[in-house]
């Protein structure tokens, strides 16, 4: 990789034993992906919580803390694994609950901003066009590539702190102009009408298309789709085809028609959604003995107009006795939720909303999965639908007010 000066003297080590040992790693995080040089930063977001990073990951932010790390652009934390406020009533292990504290104050001595939630783009920081970051999640990265024109990879939880602690990130993948091209054609010839239906188009191109540098562009749009319906899109995109790009004409800044999106290139495949596709796909899910004991709303984190659409399809009901109705949210949005009432009624019907986790990644899932006899989950997000599936969990998509109904009944249609 070609080196700045300033880049050389961080190497030497001119500006302390931290950002030498970051851009070290980031020199050879470049050469693996045949990078050619850095390029600046204004924004970074890692995953940092104890259930990814285990102990190996917790005593080195203590070794990167003690030899004086800080990070000099702004940076976010991901969803965390551990609500503070449910951690007894989940089960989850009083040990790992600790070591998550520990994580937060290494991160918070070292300027990282603790927000925990992977909807950063929704409520934190919204990137323009062609600004380039280092953000980690998969559901975080997609949004920005996509709908705000901004430019990351994948980033590593090891890579983004790095990241925000030289401001710089190797030059490779999304940040380049070949990368982002459109290559496969979605044309969609019906309108979608609940996020469970973006999600589930999501499955449909991911799925059978299974590549980081497979690049959508979805073609036929009757309506521009609002943030969520996009983020559940992207979620899902990111979550089956581990795809970090994808394009809607006349809707991102980077698809104004078929041609520009895909650079002025033929597109190497082409696709066809309908209706019937859709159905098809939700009558797969296997509904077993038809008992709903666990309705999840969550991966990504729900915004203010989710909750505020739940909280309003939950008014004046009760969740069936033996269910359990879980949603999960950022600080922020909780915070403002709780003042126009949508947590109170949510919590009246028997919900339970817990604050800056996702719940894909809680600790000690599985356990806690065998413990309460839970069998099936059933959810709106296609993402979790898809991710949660390692805790063996049998899972079930459907539209927002189905969910909703199952969680209410006790039992699934």
């Amino acid at each position: 990789m070609q080196l700045t000066q300033d880049e050389q003297a961080m190497l030497r080590g001119d500006q302390g034993t931290a950002r030498r040992e970051a851009i070290a790693f980031q020199i050879e995080v470049g050469r693996f992906f045949g990078a050619r040089r850095f390029v600046p930063i204004s924004n970074a977001h890692m995953m940092g919580d104890i259930e990814v990073m285990g102990d190996a990951g917790l005593a080195r932010l203590e070794r990167m803390l003690a030899e004086g790390a800080r990070c000099e652009i702004g940076i976010t934390t991901n969803a965390r694994c551990i609500d503070f406020a449910h951690d007894r009533a989940l089960g989850q292990d009083p040990a790992e609950v600790a070591k998550e504290r520990r994580i937060i104050e290494c991160l918070r001595g070292m300027n990282v901003i603790t927000a925990d939630t992977c909807i950063n783009y929704q409520t934190l920081y919204q990137p323009h066009l062609g600004e380039h970051l280092a953000w980690g999640d998969t559901g975080t990265v997609i949004y920005a590539n996509s709908v705000f024109g901004a430019r990351t990879n994948f980033e590593g939880g090891p890579s983004a702190l790095a990241a925000a602690i030289t401001g710089r990130t190797p030059e490779y993948g999304f940040h380049l102009d070949e990368h982002r091209r459109g290559n496969l054609v979605v044309h969609l010839d019906f309108d979608p009408s609940d996020l469970a239906d973006w999600g589930a188009i999501g499955r449909l191109v991911g799925e059978p298309n299974q590549s980081y540098y497979t690049v959508p562009v979805f073609s036929g749009i009757r309506r521009a789709p609002c943030a969520d319906e996009l983020k559940h899109l992207g979620a899902s995109l990111a979550s089956y085809g581990s795809h970090a790009m994808f394009h809607m004409v006349g809707v991102t800044p980077e698809a104004a028609s078929v041609e520009m999106a895909c650079g002025g290139q033929a597109p190497t495949r082409t696709m066809r959604i309908t209706r019937a596709d859709l159905d098809r796909l939700y009558a797969s899910y296997d509904l077993r003995d038809r008992r709903c004991r666990l309705v999840v709303f969550s991966a990504p984190q729900l915004s203010l107009f989710e909750l505020k659409r739940i909280s309003e399809l939950l008014d004046g009901r009760t969740v069936a006795t033996g269910t359990r109705l879980f949603v999960t949210t950022s600080n922020a949005m909780r915070r403002t939720a709780d003042e126009l009432g949508y947590i109170g009624r949510i919590e009246a019907a028997g919900g339970t909303v817990l604050e800056g986790v996702c719940f894909y990644i809680l600790q000690n899932l599985s356990p806690l999965r065998e413990r309460e006899g839970w069998d099936s989950l059933l959810t709106n997000s296609a993402k979790l639908a898809n991710t949660i599936t390692a805790h063996r969990f049998n899972t079930i998509l459907r539209p927002t007010a189905d969910c909703v109904e199952a969680a209410i009944t006790g039992e699934l249609r």
